[in-house]
């Protein structure tokens, strides 16, 4: 990616921009084109949730969608869609404007090899603040028992719009925002080098940027796996008593009768949408940037 840390220090002018701007164009059309994998997957998502809010296991979890039937299979698909194209504008051009601004004021201060992971965390924390409304949509959508309440996106929407911001729309903020610059952190800043021990091994730039996407995502994804879980159960209902992260987190744990096999319910599912989903928007954002370079 363009996220490099060795970008000379010069005044910035038209070029600059340009470049600029090829990141958030490469970051949104990676996306876009994972997009396709990513409605595919939907039932497997849709199944993690299933297992994250009920603590089901996987068969059980597939028999509740499937006696839900087809239609209501793909409810709660729109949310993620919109956020997987819109992210991957945000997330990559972000860090990489971020990168670059770091790289020429922060040089004798942070070590270069810290600046992509730096720059990426402050591109989560804004990916957060942005997409928690999409995804406190997407888990009221998904959980069936809002179903006869909330029928509609449109109904959801009114219904959180009638919140306060905290208990609305902005469910859930503070493990979104430490799972999403923690992953976002460690996603640019194990990236490359990563890329660069697959290519080592003689494999194709294409195949050790897919690689290096892949195998970096699904440790990310399930280092934070808990706080995705904990998302998924505040957000998934709506009214009722308002309870903090902590107290939050505390009942999650003792319903998963404290035991981390129960919590990771769903892990290796998740695994599986990281090697579709991120090893693909990698390849093909790395690729587009080579080019454009």
């Amino acid at each position: 990616m363009s996220g490099n840390p060795d970008h000379k220090q010069h005044e910035e002018g038209p070029g600059d921009t340009m470049v600029c701007f090829q990141s958030y164009l490469h970051g949104g059309t990676s996306s876009l084109l994972s997009t396709l994998p990513t409605l595919i997957v939907f039932p497997v998502y849709k199944t993690v949730f299933r297992q994250q809010i009920h603590n089901t296991s996987v068969h059980q979890a597939v028999g509740q969608l499937y006696k839900e039937g087809p239609v209501k299979l793909y409810r709660g698909v729109a949310p993620p869609l919109v956020m997987r194209t819109l992210t991957g504008t945000l997330l990559f051009g972000l860090q990489d404007t971020l990168l670059r601004q770091l790289s020429t004021s922060s040089l004798n201060v942070i070590s270069i090899s810290a600046l992509p992971a730096l720059a990426g965390f402050g591109a989560g924390l804004v990916e957060a603040v942005v997409f928690t409304p999409f995804e406190r949509v997407q888990n009221v959508l998904q959980n069936s028992q809002n179903d006869r309440q909330l029928p509609s996106m449109r109904s959801v929407f009114l219904k959180l719009k009638d919140q306060r911001m905290s208990s609305g729309f902005y469910r859930g903020f503070l493990p979104i925002t430490a799972r999403n610059t923690l992953g976002s952190s460690l996603y640019f800043g194990l990236k490359e080098p990563m890329c660069a021990v697959v290519a080592g091994q003689g494999l194709s730039p294409l195949a050790s940027s897919f690689i290096s996407g892949t195998l970096t995502s699904m440790a990310i994804s399930l280092a934070l796996y808990p706080l995705s879980v904990l998302v998924a159960n505040m957000q998934a209902q709506v009214g009722g008593e308002l309870k903090g992260v902590m107290a939050c987190w505390r009942m999650l744990w003792k319903s998963r009768q404290q035991s981390l096999i129960l919590l990771y319910r769903g892990g290796s599912l998740v695994i599986l949408r990281s090697c579709i989903t991120w090893g693909i928007t990698t390849a093909i954002y790395d690729r587009q940037e080579k080019r454009s370079g």
